[in-house]
């Protein structure tokens, strides 16, 4: 396969050391360019091809969200990024609106997700490209393009079918794929629950593909990670000056999944507010963007998703019975990790098999410890721990002293049995005490390495920062 360049990433901050330490981070993987303000990046724009920029939002002079609306002017193909330590509403609706930042990032961040997020901008940039030569080719070859656009979504398909959850053949997960396939073809909503990490998302795109709808788009919303402003922003669309910021008209995102399927990730931390709009729009089957006079009718299979218990939810006022009818057509529960240790195997395996470094495998004791783990981040964090022995090993086999120290504590101290277990003893009040011991337990631990540093104690927990929250809530340690 031949290999790409390296895009190039403009990276401005007025802090010196910050600036030292993101050029340091990126240049394994990117050309990096530094500036220390808004008119030296400018300046060096005019000398340099740059693809990528990251841009701190406050700096003496010229704001980041400033900075980048110029640039989006001059050089509109540039992925933008904001990367701030504040969150205020205002500045996040401007960068989006104004300056069509594609990303804001928030202080402090972690190294590989960092990189992650810059990797996938990268991407967005190459597709871009792409996407602007096939246009042109469209207007030559109508044939050819059409063509190579019905593979494109034959590869999609095969790439997001239900193969993609890695199982075994025994596996507590077969029977819910079996019964997302069967209502794929039926056009009802779709509720999805389980734990953080468990492959909601890849449950809801095999539905998709394996649906009517399969040719149409396939959409998704973290409900959980904006305020309702701007999360009714997003899912409807706005129109110009509707708000402070709103200088352009923009289309939601039922209107991009129109005809297709609109994915709601984390419903259930929406707030009632929101949730009545939510309803509004499935009940009618169309929404009304911020700030127009006029409805627009929309067609959508709505797939949710969610960590908590909505009947418990429902029962305790914080969700809405009606909105939970509409959404749970059909309730597919995807088990925990540690309720399917015979999956770990095959998924290590598969993760192996696609590693940059192909042939390598895990030892019989390193997989042994994995199977004895509890997996509170379940799969996510699973791929971490992984991705981590991949990191550090040498040699053909990774071996158990390449594993997180508290994977390895637990499995001399002989496991943690109860996190193996799935049987209808996983359902017993001793158990449940005893799992929700390890996962205090973890957490704490984590928290203490990490100095409370929530966003990094969820990375290596494989959890989101709302899951970790919620973790923290119910075992009595936020």
């Amino acid at each position: 396969m031949t290999q790409r360049a390296p895009l190039s990433v403009l990276v401005v901050d007025d802090e010196a050391r910050s600036l030292e330490t993101l050029r340091r981070t990126l240049e394994d993987h990117f050309t990096v360019f530094t500036a220390a303000s808004a008119d030296d990046a400018l300046a060096l724009m005019e000398g340099e091809c740059v693809q990528i920029i990251v841009s701190d939002q406050r700096m003496p002079g010229t704001s980041g969200v400033e900075f980048l609306r110029g640039v989006r002017t001059r050089w509109p193909d540039t992925v933008r990024l904001i990367l701030s330590g504040y969150t205020d509403a205002q500045d996040i609706i401007a960068g989006i609106n104004d300056a069509g930042i594609w990303q804001y990032l928030l202080k402090p961040w972690h190294p590989d997700q960092l990189l992650l997020t810059l990797q996938s901008a990268a991407e967005l940039w190459r597709l871009q490209q792409e996407n602007q030569r096939l246009t042109l080719e469209l207007r030559a070859s109508p044939e050819n393009l059409s063509l190579r656009v019905a593979n494109l979504r034959q590869k999609a398909k095969r790439l997001a079918g239900f193969d993609r959850l890695t199982r075994a053949a025994d596996s507590p997960l077969n029977a819910v794929c079996a019964m997302a396939e069967k209502i794929a073809a039926h056009d009802l909503a779709v509720l999805v629950t389980g734990e953080s990490g468990t492959g909601k998302e890849l449950l809801a795109r095999a539905i998709h593909y394996a649906s009517a709808r399969a040719e149409q788009p396939f959409v998704v919303e973290n409900c959980g990670a904006m305020p309702d402003t701007l999360l009714e922003s997003e899912l409807f669309g706005h129109k110009r000056g509707a708000f402070t910021g709103a200088v352009e008209s923009r289309i939601g995102l039922f209107q991009q999944a129109d005809g297709g399927t609109l994915f709601l990730d984390e419903i259930g931390e929406t707030s009632p507010a929101f949730q009545v709009k939510l309803l509004r729009a499935l009940q009618e089957g169309e929404i009304r963007p911020v700030g127009s006079p006029r409805p627009i009718s929309v067609n959508v299979r709505i797939i949710a998703a969610t960590n908590r218990d909505l009947e418990a939810e429902v029962a305790g006022g914080r969700f809405r019975e009606d909105l939970y009818y509409r959404i749970a057509g059909m309730t597919l529960n995807l088990p925990a990790l540690r309720q399917r240790p015979q999956d770990i195997a095959p998924i290590v395996e598969q993760m192996l098999q696609h590693s940059p470094l192909s042939g390598r495998k895990m030892s019989q004791d390193a997989l042994r410890c994995l199977q004895q783990h509890a997996w509170p981040g379940n799969v996510r964090e699973l791929q971490n721990e992984v991705q981590r022995a991949l990191a550090l090993g040498d040699g053909p086999v990774l071996g158990v002293e390449l594993l997180s120290p508290r994977l390895r504590q637990a499995d001399a101290s002989g496991g943690n049995r109860a996190g193996v277990s799935a049987t209808a003893d996983d359902e017993s009040g001793l158990l449940r005490h005893q799992l929700e011991r390890v996962e205090a337990q973890l957490i704490h631990a984590a928290m203490a390495r990490h100095r409370g540093n929530k966003t990094r104690v969820a990375e290596e927990l494989g959890l989101t920062r709302v899951g970790l929250r919620m973790k923290l809530v119910r075992l009595g340690l936020g």
